[in-house]
Order: structure tokens, then sequence, then C-alpha cells
């Protein structure tokens, strides 16, 4: 299986849209958002496209009922899951959160043992990297003073366990 993993977005409709077109063109079944998509309106970009949506709040996201409705009403199984959501991909565990709580908080759900990989936001800089045994994962962000190298989003491959980044910088 093919997720997409997608952070900080930050009201970014045109980084959201190169995203959702980056997703769609690799066939992609689910995103994860890591939070701070900020507003509603934001989650158009990701319209029309055959992808259950999954994300978690940030510490910027404001009009939480509307963010509700909307995810919720993208169809296949889209939730806004609150500040912390667990999944399992073809036996594969993926645990995200938004990462505002700090990079202690981030580093203890990985040293945790539960999940294969973490998923997290917030720093704005895309990474990878292992902790006892568990990858953690920042896709990048689109707020409009990052860096283009970080400008990215991340695609996981359950059968593969692979992850590549994917620059979507303008």
């Amino acid at each position: 299986m093919q997720i997409g993993i997608v952070s900080d977005t930050h009201d970014n409709y045109r980084a959201a849209e190169r995203a959702a077109e980056a997703f769609a063109d690799r066939g992609i079944e689910t995103i994860l958002h890591c939070g701070d998509f900020v507003a509603p309106p934001l989650l158009s970009a990701f319209d029309g496209h055959d992808f259950s949506f999954h994300g978690v709040l940030g510490n910027n996201d404001g009009e939480l009922d509307g963010l509700e409705r909307t995810i919720d009403g993208m169809g296949n199984g889209s939730q806004l899951h609150g500040r912390y959501a667990t999944f399992e991909f073809d036996g594969t565990r993926v645990h995200v959160l938004h990462g505002d709580q700090g990079m202690a908080e981030v580093d203890a759900r990985a040293e945790s043992g539960e999940y294969d990989y973490v998923c997290y936001g917030h720093f704005h800089v895309a990474e990878q990297r292992d902790v006892d045994g568990t990858t953690v994962l920042n896709p990048g962000a689109h707020f409009p003073t990052v860096p283009e190298e970080n400008r990215s989003v991340a695609v996981l491959d359950t059968e593969t366990d692979e992850v590549t980044f994917v620059d979507i910088a303008e």
C-alpha cells in the first residue's frame, strides 16, 4: 500500500494542490496529514481524488468544527482524529501526531516500541531517522518561510518498507 504523508500546509492552497497531485500521480490510497491545516478551505485541494484522508490537529488549527465536517465529508472513511492517531496498514503500525509537544514526546512514542513509524510535523524540517527500530518521519512543511529543501511530502510503501520524499516546491 502507498501512503502519502503531509504536514504543515498552513493554508498554502497551492502547496496542498501540488501535494494532492503528487499523491494522485503515485496512486496513493491513503493520506495522513500531521496537522496545521489552519482552516477548512485548504482541504478542498484534496477533493476530487480517490484518497482516504486522515488528519490530526496541530497548534495552529482553528475552526475545528469546520475541519472535522470537511474531512469527515471527504468520503472513503476520511476522518479528523484529534491530536493523535494510530493506524495499521498491511501489518505496519503508524502513529501520527503534530509534534508541538516537543521532540521528547515524538521520541518517546518511537522509543515505546509500539509503532513501526512515528510521523510528525511542527518543526518544518523534513527528516527520516531511526529510533530504537522505529522510523521517525517528518514529511516537510509548506509555511511561507520554509526553505525549498523542506517543501516536501513523503510516500511510505508498506510492501517494501521504503520512504520516498517528493519535492513539491514551486
